[in-house]
């Protein structure tokens, strides 16, 4: 009798260990925009930086984003395998491409053809694994015209990741026209602020200085982390019960 006395509360803790709910995992896959920076870089930061801190203890955010990545050299480096081995169902992709695929002069150069159906197929990887995937455009640069209205810089290559979206009906955030949005509202000189815009010797690790409309700050960052953050929470809403409300 006193080992079946002691015993019961061990069984009854084990069965909650076993039936313990294991964390979603949300997983990035894409270019330098959302790829976590090495110190050397700082202040550069990828959005899938400040992402991390906005959940609650039940998700955990993987982010095998890098720098200089395509649809296709990301499959060909074995990064998306790294992807299929760990997600299961439940679990979310997040796949923001399209920087270093639609320029012609870059090794990582994806033809308009190509780039469609590597997205085609990451989604139904996704979805063979059980997870959701979720696509992105590629986020838009900081360009303007003379008159101070934000020039797009993606037009074919957002537009394709729209179409992929529409036609495998998966959820899409549209981080080019959203991204521009916010721009403009920072107008064209006070934008700057959301970039890599330093005078020489501002920073020890840009000695003469930067001018980068392509990668962001840290206030960029999380700005661009809160237009995700805003979609999820509109169109992925139990992944957003998830959100730390602050």
């Amino acid at each position: 009798m006193r080992k079946i006395r002691y015993l019961a509360p061990l069984i009854i803790l084990m069965s909650f260990t076993f039936f313990k709910r294991s964390k979603t995992k949300i997983f990035l896959a894409g270019d330098s925009t959302c790829a976590i920076k090495r110190t050397n870089a700082y202040p550069e930061t990828g959005w899938g930086m400040p992402f991390v801190y906005f959940w609650d203890s039940t998700i955990e955010v993987v982010n095998l984003a890098k720098n200089g990545r395509s649809t296709s050299s990301f499959r060909k480096e074995g990064l998306w395998d790294q992807i299929l081995n760990s997600c299961s169902k439940g679990d979310y992709v997040f796949i923001q491409f399209g920087h270093n695929d639609e320029v012609p002069t870059k090794k990582t150069y994806t033809t308009e053809v190509a780039f469609k159906n590597n997205l085609a197929r990451f989604v139904a990887e996704a979805r063979a694994k059980g997870a959701t995937p979720v696509l992105l455009t590629p986020v838009a640069r900081r360009k303007f015209d003379s008159a101070g209205n934000v020039v797009g810089t993606h037009e074919v290559y957002a537009q394709i990741v729209r179409d992929v979206a529409k036609e495998h009906q998966v959820v899409l955030i549209d981080m080019d026209v959203k991204a521009q949005q916010l721009y403009q509202q920072f107008g064209v000189e006070t934008s700057k602020l959301l970039f890599l815009h330093m005078a020489p010797g501002e920073h020890p690790n840009y000695p003469d200085g930067k001018m980068d409309d392509t990668h962001f700050n840290e206030l960029g960052a999380r700005r661009i982390a809160e237009i995700v953050l805003s979609d999820i929470r509109r169109q992925l809403p139990e992944l957003a019960a998830r959100i730390v409300k602050k």
